[in-house]
């Protein structure tokens, strides 16, 4: 094993994605002024049409220059082509659910004016080079491009209304566009974009930035409920997923690793799995020791999965273990509780006079919250279509949030030139973040390049869930103080998380500072202690916020509750006036913002209303990935600790909303996975092996246990952002703090079946 993956398996190739994923560079990109030249490039379609290619980042080849050459295919960042066939849209972005595939095109058909009906959207190719960073993570896909394609879809309007004042000989400003046509001011004259496309690709592209672009009032398509692009094919069962893909002579294969990350293969029976009925190959792969590219297994290939399956059964490896991960889960907790009641090994904020605070305050509180790991637990399970050829290229189908990356790992796990690569994008069935990691492609590869055959790498359940990149688990001793008035003084946490490498927390296990609303008051300290953990943690659904919103969310309600206050009071109170945290940075938190969705949340669910014994509304707010979102939770609780969520209220402030029904859908499966991951997920480790492999030990929320789920938007206008992942970490906040109202009971562990409660 090599020195870099015995301090931490997991920082390569993760480290590059935190980078992608954090807030300052979409920022940036939300900011840039670019270049006319960089941003918008123009040629004539073979067939005759305009072709808008435009770019976040450079455009290598000179559009014109291609033009003349007769080359009509381009691979931009996203571009619009408009024929006499019809208006072509192509996203860029990975699909993974989230509903990018249907809202970006819809962001350039908005100001293109175009008819919805009259677009067609497929889902673009892999190019760096041309389309910048493609990615779906962090919640960004919506504000890295937001600018750029309205301006993209204003200037292809533009050309076309241009194409059509000199074909009426009309001034410009006397057209309108409505629906994929140019109108003249009798409203008697129209013509259709592609009758104007040939005439409008001859024409001078226009100053991006001297283009206007329509106002929120003016918006007929964004804002609307668009179905999805795919539902039909989804709905009817077509192949659109990567385990979907199927090629000509297909071998399908399994790769066995060691069940404790980082163990590598001494000895195996493969001679004997050879000799198995469809058994095509079977044979040892040493990999690269990068947990995030290729590790050390057996690779069994045959003629379809379930053979390879069967062999899999008579399969026998020795490891070695000698470098592989060791955690043990009830060694982490035990050394935690010996933790709690000291100070944190390093001291990340200190602010005021915490202990003076404290030791004058009318009410003290002092509690400890838990959270295990937790899998991703993508419902369709890892799988990678790969075909290395004679040629020596290699040809890949995966389902990929990373897909540029992908063609990185791969290049470096098998040493080859990434140009010799040609990845597609795949729609994924989910990603939470294990799919930013490309380690089955890389395998899928491998395997291929040994039997020189196109092959289908498909991961069992098992193998997802023992070879995850784990949600961080964590501790919190947090102790809080209120005046006599019931005001919050002060606040202290003690933040116990787990590192590898014994410098910097596991990804998704760092807290920062300004994480929640505990750092608004006066009197503020947060320390720091890392626990030793080597088995590979990742991305999960909105990264560390999904867990410490339900610490820091429930304490306040603890203080709240101390000082003898209404919650909802307590939190606008601790809010105090509208400002940005960080003035100028929309990715900030803005306590108006917080508070105008806290109100309204409060509204919508009758906060304050009597309710019958045993049921109660709890409330929480957080805020991530620059999205303001708070939620009210009704819930009911027996005797027999068995709790039923009647409805969750949610609403959010994410800036304007592209897709309504998109939107709608993502705070819905929001808040289902996070009731579902607060009932009974976690994963415990016995000597880095994972002890809950499927969801027998593993449970998923079923159909009757759903609560209702009212969605509700302010539609500020401040530019968008994500709605992916932050309507998922005040869940388990309000539900848990809705139990403690209706039963007196307080849940500080997760998931609660660790405190005997069921839903």
């Amino acid at each position: 094993m090599s020195a870099q993956m015995h301090d931490g398996f997991t920082r390569r190739g993760l480290d590059d994605i935190a980078r992608d994923m954090t807030p300052a560079p979409a920022r940036q990109l939300l900011a840039t002024r670019l270049a006319r030249r960089d941003f918008l490039r123009l040629t004539g379609l073979a067939g005759g049409g305009l072709m808008l290619q435009f770019s976040v980042g450079d455009v290598r080849a000179d559009a014109h220059a291609q033009a003349s050459a007769g080359n009509a295919r381009f691979a931009p960042n996203a571009y619009l082509q408009i024929s006499t066939s019809g208006i072509l849209i192509y996203a860029t972005q990975p699909e993974a659910g989230q509903g990018v595939k249907t809202a970006l095109p819809m962001i350039i058909a908005e100001e293109l004016d175009a008819a919805w009906e009259d677009v067609e959207v497929r889902l673009s190719g892999v190019d760096a080079a041309a389309f910048g960073r493609q990615f779906a993570g962090g919640s960004t896909a919506v504000p890295r491009v937001w600018t750029p394609m309205r301006q993209a879809g204003a200037v292809a309007r533009a050309m076309l209304v241009e194409a059509a004042a000199h074909r009426w000989q009309v001034p410009a400003s006397e057209l309108r566009t409505r629906d994929s046509h140019v109108i003249d001011a009798s409203g008697e004259r129209r013509i259709s974009y592609m009758a104007l496309a040939e005439a409008a690709a001859r024409l001078p592209v226009p100053d991006a930035a001297q283009v206007s672009l329509k106002s929120r009032e003016d918006f007929r398509l964004i804002g609307q409920p668009i179905t999805g692009v795919d539902n039909h094919a989804l709905v009817t069962g077509q192949p659109l997923f990567g385990i979907d893909h199927q090629l000509p002579d297909l071998l399908h294969a399994m790769y066995v690793k060691c069940p404790a990350i980082g163990g590598t293969v001494r000895t195996a029976n493969v001679d004997e799995i050879r000799a198995l009925p469809g058994v095509h190959d079977a044979f040892v792969i040493d990999g690269n020791g990068e947990v995030t590219e290729l590790m050390s297994g057996v690779a069994i290939v045959a003629k379809d999965t379930w053979a390879a399956m069967r062999a899999r059964r008579s399969l026998r490896v020795e490891w070695d273990e000698t470098h592989a991960a060791r955690d043990t889960w009830t060694q982490s907790q035990s050394r935690a509780d010996e933790l709690v009641g000291a100070e944190g090994a390093e001291t990340l904020a200190d602010n005021g006079d915490v202990d003076a605070a404290m030791a004058a305050a009318a009410q003290t509180v002092e509690s400890v919250y838990r959270y295990a790991f937790a899998s991703h637990a993508q419902l369709e399970p890892q799988s990678c279509t790969a075909w290395y050829k004679a040629d020596g290229t290699l040809e890949i189908w995966a389902s990929s949030q990373t897909p540029q990356r992908a063609v990185e790992n791969v290049a470096s796990a098998l040493g080859m030139d990434s140009k010799a690569i040609m990845l597609h994008q795949v729609r994924m069935g989910g990603g939470f973040g294990r799919r930013l990691v490309n380690d089955p492609v890389c395998e899928a590869a491998a395997i291929s390049r040994q039997v020189g055959r196109p092959v289908k790498l498909t991961w069992t359940r098992e193998d997802d869930m023992s070879h995850d990149f784990l949600r961080a688990g964590g501790f919190h001793a947090l102790k809080g103080g209120v005046d006599d008035a019931g005001r919050a003084i002060a606040w202290q946490n003690h933040f116990i998380t787990f590192s590898a490498d014994g410098k910097s927390p596991v990804f998704g296990g760092n807290l920062s500072p300004t994480e929640d609303l505990g750092h608004l008051i006066k009197n503020f300290r947060l320390t720091r202690t890392q626990l030793p953990w080597a088995s590979p943690c990742g991305f999960w659904r909105a990264p560390g916020a999904s867990v410490f919103g339900f610490a820091l969310q429930s304490f306040l309600h603890e203080l709240a509750v101390a000082g003898g206050r209404d919650h909802l009071e307590f939190l606008l109170e601790i809010l105090g006036e509208p400002r940005w945290l960080d003035p100028g940075n929309t990715w900030t938190l803005h306590t108006g913002r917080a508070a105008d969705v806290l109100k309204l949340a409060a509204e919508k669910a009758g906060w304050g209303r009597a309710m019958p014994e045993g049921r109660a509304l709890g409330l929480a707010f957080y805020f991530s990935h620059a999205a303001h979102v708070a939620e009210v939770a009704e819930v009911s609780v027996d005797d027999n600790k068995r709790i039923r969520v009647h409805e969750v209220t949610v609403v959010s402030d994410v800036g304007p909303i592209i897709n309504r029904s998109g939107a709608e859908n993502q705070c819905e499966g929001s808040v289902i996975d996070g009731l579902s991951a607060m009932l009974g997920q976690k994963l415990t480790h016995e000597r880095g092996r994972v002890r809950e492999t499927n969801f027998d030990r593993y449970p998923l929320l079923r159909m009757p246990q759903a609560p209702k789920v009212s969605v509700h938007f302010i539609e500020s206008d401040y530019p968008p952002t994500g709605l992916g992942e932050p309507v998922l970490p005040p869940v388990a906040p309000a539900v848990c703090n809705a139990v403690f109202t209706a039963s007196g009971h307080r849940i500080r562990t997760l998931p609660i079946s660790e405190e005997g409660f069921s839903i």
